[in-house]
């Protein structure tokens, strides 16, 4: 996770996997702003940006979501059990605006 200007992105942007694949996340917030790691299908997120409009300062350390304050680390073990296109975003409003997805592929 980090910052470059206005925009807010993750490296690396795009990941591929197999599906049953088991993926550790190692997530490393390098920005000055809180982030977060939400990872769910591209609708799932959207979905739950808009509450995150209505409730800012909602924070999420669940099996699929950690948010991470500046200069701090945390991790996300996930399991693909499904093919497809997902989404890892953060949902701190305004920051998914500013560029800050990334896409996984189940093959």
């Amino acid at each position: 996770m980090r910052e470059d200007g206005k925009k807010m992105l993750f490296e690396p942007a795009h990941i591929t996997v197999r599906k049953g694949e088991q993926i550790r996340f190692v997530i490393d917030n390098d920005g000055t702003e809180s982030h977060e790691f939400v990872l769910a299908t591209v609708g799932e997120n959207r979905k739950h940006a808009e509450l995150m409009k209505k409730y800012p300062n909602m924070e999420h350390d669940d099996p699929n979501a950690k948010r991470l304050t500046p200069f701090t680390e945390g991790e996300i073990v996930w399991r693909f059990t499904k093919r497809g296109i997902f989404e890892y975003a953060c949902l701190i409003p305004g920051h998914l605006e500013a560029g800050m997805r990334g896409t996984i592929e189940v093959k």
